[in-house]
């Protein structure tokens, strides 16, 4: 990753750092707040899973540090393509960083309090209701978005980058 691209993974780890901590000193995990009646409200949950409580249930003993080292491969994988790439690739270094950010917030909650702190819970009424998720979260899945993004609007700069860097 370009280093100008590092101060969106600050931003990113910062920002959800901050929302985390307000959630477990301000949150009561009995009373969530309705912020939008019948569609969002702000409630402190405690995820020992991935993003939006994928695994919560999966029980083994190195589970913290198999998502741990997850979590470290995965960055170090998006730090080698990111160097690989052009910085004047905006939407992919974009991309790549706020991944990169949201990856390693979830990876700090884990190591420091063993768990994830998730607080964001999104649903509509009774009939539809997505996992409770975090700002670490939502930078991943808009990560993910920017990447695709960049893939359907540029499928030939792939290749050439690709191949110029041989």
């Amino acid at each position: 990753m370009k280093y100008k691209f590092y101060l969106w993974s600050l931003a990113v780890v910062v920002l959800d750092h901050v929302t985390k901590w307000l959630a477990r000193t301000r949150l009561n995990p009995e009373h969530p707040i309705e912020l939008i009646p019948g569609y969002l409200r702000i409630s402190y949950v405690s995820n020992t899973g991935v993003a939006f409580g994928l695994f919560r249930d999966l029980e083994f003993p190195w589970k913290p540090h198999v998502l741990a080292a997850m979590a470290i491969v995965a960055v170090i994988v998006i730090l080698v393509y990111s160097s690989r790439m052009p910085s004047s690739r905006l939407l992919l270094q974009s991309a790549l960083a706020v991944i990169a950010g949201g990856i390693l917030g979830n990876f700090a909650d884990r190591v420091l309090h063993g768990h994830v702190v998730d607080f964001i819970e999104f649903h509509i009424r009774d009939a539809f209701h997505w996992p409770t998720f975090n700002v670490a979260d939502s930078a991943i899945t808009v990560g993910i978005g920017l990447l695709l993004i960049d893939a359907v609007r540029n499928p030939e700069l792939d290749e050439e980058e690709e191949a110029q860097a041989n």
